[in-house]
């Protein structure tokens, strides 16, 4: 196994209790967890959206990504994931890392300082080049798209 790779991470508000760092929740997560850092409750009412601090600020390496992704949890047993999801930390951003949730269900939804709102998976992501062209190579698959691969 390679060694990690290494991100350097601010806390950008201080609290005489600090939320633990993101960690990976199991051996083989893929995602980092990462928390809600507001004072008290908020009360996330149906269809309602809230961006939500995480209290961090990222430098990812040159190369890099980091991709919020949803919880699972949250959505099966609340209806409640991310608007854009994944939404992309760049690895020139540097200001506070911050969670988009909505509500999809219809109770509301009560979060509290510290708790799990979405995952953090850092991924390689190479430079692209385009090259425009006239015409593209054929596939079978071709244009087809949105549900045309079967059920």
């Amino acid at each position: 196994m390679s060694s990690p790779l290494t991100v350097k991470v601010r806390r950008v508000r201080t609290h005489a209790e600090p939320l633990p760092l993101p960690r990976y929740e199991t051996a083989l997560a893929a995602g980092l967890d990462l928390r809600a850092d507001i004072d008290g409750e908020r009360v996330l009412g149906p269809l309602e959206r809230l961006a939500v601090p995480t209290g961090l600020a990222l430098a990812l390496p040159a190369g890099y990504e980091g991709q919020v992704r949803p919880r699972s949890g949250l959505a099966l047993r609340h209806g409640v994931t991310l608007l854009n999801a994944p939404g992309t930390v760049d690895a020139d951003y540097r200001g506070e890392v911050q969670v988009i949730l909505v509500n999809l269900s219809n109770e509301p939804f009560t979060l509290r300082r510290g708790d799990r709102v979405a995952q953090l998976v850092v991924a390689a992501v190479p430079p692209v080049a385009l090259q425009e062209v006239e015409v593209l190579e054929e596939t079978s698959r071709g244009g087809n798209g949105f549900g045309s691969t079967g059920r």
